[in-house]
């Protein structure tokens, strides 16, 4: 269950540095995502993206630093501990992580399952709204093989949501799809934003989707966090290589010079704060 208090982070770096060998791939990190809030994770390739993830669903440790998840200090947590917060926090993997033998919807029905608390029909009704949901309900029976990478990704969102998850993590949801399937993905990110009101954090290098789905952006360089606020900070920004990001991402004039439209209905455009 969320913690009622809006203002207590769900997800949180405190000063997080890790190393592979003599390379730093973070260097004294430090975000938060509150409760219902998309964090967006923007950056070059091989900036500690991904990584950041990884360290979010315990697959990574730290050097130094702490990382909060569900609320609770991770850093020192053992696999089995570590267990107990994936059933929270889930991940939608690149390349989808679905099993190629088994169909979309016992792909989807799979941690319906692994629960043994539903019966066989409340399953199946189960994966029939989730595989509605997403948009790819007439692939129940396909297997993996047959479909687009896209269509994979949708697939997999539907099973990470069959877990009922607190937070869902995505990594790289829109890389490797035609614009098309891109930008449909981003459309049901944001719905179940909408929706469900679940806690996402977005790792992209996309700053059209990032627009679309942030709350805030976290913009990684060289290891380090050289801005975190919202995107109307972010376009405020005199930061050389945030500005040249944004320059290089194909944007007219008219998109970065303020005239971003909310994609929830009611969420007012915040006053604008002077940019760190």
């Amino acid at each position: 269950m969320h913690d009622p208090r809006p203002d207590k982070p769900y997800i949180e770096f405190q000063g997080v540095t890790k190393s592979f060998g003599s390379r730093t791939v973070l260097d004294d990190v430090s975000f938060d995502v509150l409760p219902g809030e998309t964090v967006c994770i923007l950056g070059r390739s091989g900036v500690g993206k991904s990584v950041s993830l990884h360290h979010i669903m315990g697959f990574l440790k730290p050097d130094s630093g702490r990382v909060i998840v569900a609320y609770e200090d991770v850093t020192d947590y053992s696999e089995q501990e570590m267990e107990r917060i994936r059933k929270k926090v889930t991940m939608v993997f690149q390349n989808g992580a679905l099993f190629d033998s088994l169909t979309v919807g016992e792909n989807v029905a799979f941690p319906l399952r692994e629960r043994a608390e539903l019966s066989e029909d409340e399953i199946f009704q189960i994966v029939e709204g989730l595989l509605e949901m997403v948009g790819v309900r007439e692939m129940r029976d396909l297997l993996p093989s047959d479909l687009s990478t896209g269509m994979k990704r949708s697939v997999a969102i539907a099973r990470a949501l069959a877990a009922q998850p607190e937070a869902v993590l995505y990594d790289e949801p829109t890389t490797m799809v035609d614009p098309l399937q891109a930008q449909l993905l981003g459309d049901l990110i944001a719905k179940l934003k909408l929706q469900l009101k679940l806690t996402s954090v977005v790792v992209t290098h996309d700053m059209r989707l990032a627009k679309k789905l942030a709350d805030r952006i976290v913009f990684l360089h060289q290891a380090k966090v050289l801005f975190f606020g919202t995107p109307w900070e972010m376009e405020q920004s005199k930061e050389e290589v945030v500005r040249e990001f944004l320059t290089l991402d194909s944007y007219g004039p008219g998109d970065i010079g303020g005239t971003w439209a909310s994609p929830f209905p009611g969420r007012p455009r915040p006053p604008l704060r002077d940019a760190t």
